[in-house]
């Protein structure tokens, strides 16, 4: 059994939330230079290589890729051979809080929906937890995520018979309805089966995934493919203003679900993909 030390986590989470705000991963950087390059839209090419420059500005002067820094999405995963004396979510809110306030990060939570009074240091965060059996480790991963793609994001209880074009036809809606408000070029997840809920987790996890991967399971990489044909047909194009790069990639979660049912959310996130990770 190991004992964790919550200092460490709150450091750790401290970290994070700067770094993900600071440092753009090179997976999404590669790719938006590499669309910058096949756009064909005089605008786009601009706004994409636009883009690239503030994500090169920010990590270089270490200031926030957007001034929208987000509320702290957290997921957790912790090893069954780990012993934790002590409150571990109010170790990751602290974390969130301190590194909201060193790295003069814009606070964007407030307390209540209905009492919109902002908390002064974007805590709490949304903290997702899994338990991992025969782990002695914590993995734990800040992922921020801004008000602009996340009011972008849907997710309807579709019908069995719909089936996968059904699905398509949800998608590419949705990514349409957005426009430019979600700031494309984007990533879309999306998440199948479970429930309701268990559908929209399915979308934002998927978002923490490299985007230059593929789904292991064939059914799910297959639609991942023709979803990202699909979405950057629409035309929507970079800010929404036209072109053919509207999305830099689409990712596909499923889980089973009710004979009945057929969720499907849909979450999306704009360029400025955030999300970094530790293991403790």
């Amino acid at each position: 059994m190991k004992n964790l030390d919550l200092i460490k986590v709150t450091n750790a989470v401290e970290k994070m939330c700067i770094d993900a705000n600071f440092y753009l991963g090179s997976d999404v950087l590669d790719n938006l230079k590499k669309m910058a390059k096949t756009e064909v839209s005089p605008v786009g090419k601009n706004i994409l290589d636009q883009i690239v420059e503030n994500h090169e500005i920010a990590q270089e002067n270490q200031v926030p890729m957007c001034q929208d820094t987000g509320i702290v999405v957290v997921f957790l995963e912790i090893g069954t051979e780990v012993y934790i004396d002590g409150d571990i979510y109010e170790a990751v809110n602290e974390g969130i809080r301190r590194g909201y306030e060193k790295g003069f990060l814009r606070k964007s939570v407030v307390k209540n929906p209905l009492d919109r009074v902002n908390t002064k240091d974007n805590t709490p965060g949304i903290i997702h937890t899994k338990l991992i059996p025969g782990s002695d480790k914590v993995k734990i991963i800040v992922a921020p995520k801004g008000g602009g793609s996340e009011n972008m994001s849907a997710i309807r209880m579709l019908k069995p018979a719909d089936g996968i074009e059904g699905i398509k036809d949800f998608v590419v809606e949705t990514i349409k309805n957005a426009g430019g408000n979600p700031c494309p070029p984007i990533i879309v997840g999306v998440g199948i089966g479970g429930s309701f809920e268990k559908a929209a987790l399915l979308a934002k996890e998927s978002l923490m995934r490299d985007i230059n991967d593929s789904s292991s399971n064939p059914i799910n990489a297959k639609l991942e493919d023709e979803l990202l044909e699909l979405v950057n047909k629409t035309g929507v194009g970079p800010m929404g203003l036209g072109g053919r790069n509207t999305a830099l990639s689409v990712k596909v979660e499923a889980y089973p679900c009710h004979i009945a049912s057929l969720p499907v959310a849909i979450n999306i996130n704009c360029h400025a993909a955030r999300h970094k990770e530790v293991i403790l």
